[in-house]
């Protein structure tokens, strides 16, 4: 297919995908003259990848391009994947220098029965959420991270699941991306749904004792006109 037909069916306009190819987040497409290429279902297929990673993810180009190369990586394994694709998502960031928020994410992760490790990028995003939940006057803001861990744990395991049920391990390598960049996506907006409906759920049952107290007065008063 032609670029303007790759852009037909991707969604992605023709400048963009250009801007990729340029970038070495496509590969080239097969010369038919000095001014045209054609490109194939490889090129579909990794363009709408780069394209979820960009718009749903939100990962910048040098972080997508850093994904992309762990998933070529014939080399690398599925755990080395999820630590690369985990630093394109979480960021490398100034490394945290509080020693009261450290010792407390540590103190969490321990809790856990997590392996303690102080450098790595998780860790140390763990510990800046800490220090600016004190910043904001939310000290007790780290007492959510138990339910938040409670929470984790069984999503982490069947992300683990779907990825190892690939037939291949190029197919196992898309999942640990896709897992991990859509999936945070996608449990940040499960998330909000399901707040959105408990906060629901419980304002309907204080309306309803506020419209059962509501009725008792109302019935104390009618014994007292009797």
């Amino acid at each position: 297919m032609r670029i303007a037909e790759l852009s037909r069916r991707t969604g992605v306009p023709v400048p963009t995908i250009k801007y990729y190819l340029r970038e070495g987040l496509l590969p080239a497409g097969e010369l038919t003259s000095p001014n045209q290429a054609r490109y194939g279902e490889v090129h579909l297929h990794r363009l709408r990848l780069v394209r979820a990673l960009v718009e749903v993810g939100g990962l910048s180009i040098a972080a997508v391009r850093d994904v992309l190369g762990a998933l070529d990586d014939p080399e690398k394994s599925l755990h080395k994947a999820m630590g690369t694709v985990e630093r394109a998502v979480v960021g490398t960031g100034e490394s945290p220098t509080d020693e009261v928020a450290h010792a407390e994410a540590r103190a969490f992760v321990e809790r856990q029965g997590w392996t303690y490790r102080p450098h790595s990028d998780a860790f140390q995003s763990l510990v800046n959420v800490i220090v600016t939940a004190r910043e904001l006057g939310h000290e007790s803001f780290i007492a959510q991270l138990d339910g938040y861990a409670r929470a984790a744990r069984p999503l982490a395991e069947q992300d683990l699941d779907y990825a190892l049920s690939a037939p291949t391990k190029d197919a196992a390598m898309e999942i640990v991306v896709l897992g991990t960049v859509l999936g945070d996506a996608a449990f940040a907006v499960v998330r909000r749904l399901a707040r959105r409906e408990a906060s629901g759920l419980r304002q309907d049952r204080a309306q309803a004792e506020q419209d059962c107290d509501q009725a008792e007065q109302d019935c104390d008063r009618d014994e007292q006109d009797r």
